[in-house]
């Protein structure tokens, strides 16, 4: 009785251990097919990046000529307005355009450049952050030195800008700038001179490169939605108000 069964398994062995080489075989062919899509993919990334350039730059020439756009779009944005203070916002009112370059094939980096107006707090009016990746996946991190003028101590200088048409006031309002960023001139330029990783910002790059930089206006806008907001329920307090009074004189 047990010859039949015993036999039995051994063919179930000897079709299970062909199976797993047909499984094999197959899976090599599914990841011979995702690299090659990876590849192709990676090609339109290239090529439509190439197209968005003469966009990006018309877009941010147009931005360029509105006050306080980008410290409005910071301070508007839910991961980083819970990072920056007071000195940050000092600094930041000077900063009138942000691009995103991606390296040429996508894969091994970007960089940042933050364009500023002339300011009390450095020379610079350009300052650029690159990340390269090597082959062998290993990030790299390098950014232009800034070259402090003297008296630009923790943010604060001798004079301070308001300019017209400065959307984020209400951000401002609502923020409380009780915490202290450990780095003197705020957590932006920390996170800008740190090319060790080691201001706990990290996520600054990220954020800027694949959130705020695709669509800035959307959080530029945030601020005038949330006034237009503070500015109906007002309204309709004070209709609540005299309706209550008109009740109470009948």
């Amino acid at each position: 009785m047990s010859g039949p069964s015993s036999k039995q398994t051994k063919l179930d062995e000897v079709e299970m251990q062909k199976a797993f080489e047909v499984i094999g075989d197959v899976q090599n062919e599914i990841d011979r097919l995702n690299e090659q899509a990876s590849e192709e993919i990676l090609q339109v990334e290239q090529k439509y990046n190439k197209l968005r350039q003469p966009n990006y730059k018309k877009r941010s020439d147009l931005i360029s000529k509105i006050p306080s756009f980008w410290i409005s779009v910071f301070l508007n944005h839910p991961q980083l307005s819970g990072c920056l203070d007071q000195n940050d916002e000092n600094i930041l009112q000077y900063l009138k355009r942000v691009d995103v370059e991606e390296h040429e094939d996508i894969k091994s980096g970007y960089r940042i450049k933050f364009t500023f107006d002339t300011n009390p707090y450095f020379e610079n009016d350009l300052i650029v952050k690159e990340y390269s990746v090597s082959e062998s996946s290993e990030t790299q991190c390098k950014a232009t030195p800034i070259r402090w003028k003297n008296g630009a101590k923790n943010g604060q200088s001798g004079s301070s800008r308001k300019t017209d048409g400065d959307n984020s006031t209400s951000m401002s309002r609502k923020r409380s700038h009780d915490h202290e960023n450990e780095n003197e001139h705020g957590a932006f330029m920390g996170w800008f001179a740190d090319t060790a990783g080691e201001s706990g910002n990290d996520e600054f790059g990220e954020v800027i490169k694949d959130d705020i930089f695709v669509n800035p206006l959307q959080y530029y806008l945030a601020a005038t939605t949330n006034d237009e907001e503070e500015g109906s329920g007002g309204e309709n307090e004070e209709e609540e108000d005299a309706e209550a009074n008109e009740d109470d004189k009948e």
